[in-house]
């Protein structure tokens, strides 16, 4: 079963890493998994943030990075040394055939993917946030995450596995978090942001 599972994954990660293949995904995806071109995005969550919370705004930004500290740790520290699967452009089942759209292959280990688990995280953290005021979060907030983590395998670094397995752990340590936030939020009220 397992195997079969395996060799799945390696025909999905050929279609999308070869037969998906455009100029407007070749132009896009690099972009979209490089996590310094979101920077913009963060400031401009961090100040709506203090300007609808003030100074309790700061719990909030605190709690996303939380959000993507945990995850990140706890993916790339704990589960991929556990797991020790190789990246697609270095597995040498795959790696002859990958095209590569990123200058390296990336260090570590293949599963989970950390960055849909860190964007996923954060998302749905933003989400469970945010969406009494913004309808829309929910759906902006998932194909974010889902881009990010669809430009992984399109790049050539990750499995499909890896990334949806990522999402769905991300999601759950979103998820987490803001049940803690919640708690904190109604032991001190006066503390917290009423969101």
């Amino acid at each position: 079963m397992l195997d079969h599972l395996i060799q799945l994954d390696r025909h999905l990660f050929y279609w999308i890493n070869h037969d998906l293949t455009n100029p407007f995904f070749d132009a896009v995806m690099p972009w979209a998994r490089t996590p310094r071109n979101w920077i913009p995005l963060f400031i401009l969550i961090s100040a709506y943030c203090l300007w609808k919370y003030r100074a309790k705004g700061i719990i909030i930004i605190a709690f996303i990075g939380i959000s993507a500290g945990v995850a990140d740790f706890t993916s790339a520290s704990i589960v991929k040394p556990l797991v020790h699967r190789l990246r697609p452009c270095a597995d040498p089942v795959t790696a002859p055939t990958d095209i590569e759209r990123v200058s390296a292959c990336g260090s570590g280990y293949s599963f989970p993917s950390t960055h849909a688990t860190d964007y996923f995280a954060v998302a749905i953290f933003m989400v469970l946030i945010f969406r009494k005021y913004w309808h829309w979060i929910w759906f902006w907030g998932i194909f974010w995450a889902g881009l990010i983590s669809f430009a992984q395998v399109y790049v050539g670094v990750h499995y499909p596995i890896d990334v949806t397995c990522g999402a769905i752990y991300g999601s759950f340590v979103g998820w987490f978090i803001y049940w803690v936030f919640r708690k904190l939020q109604r032991r001190y009220p006066e503390w917290m942001p009423a969101v």
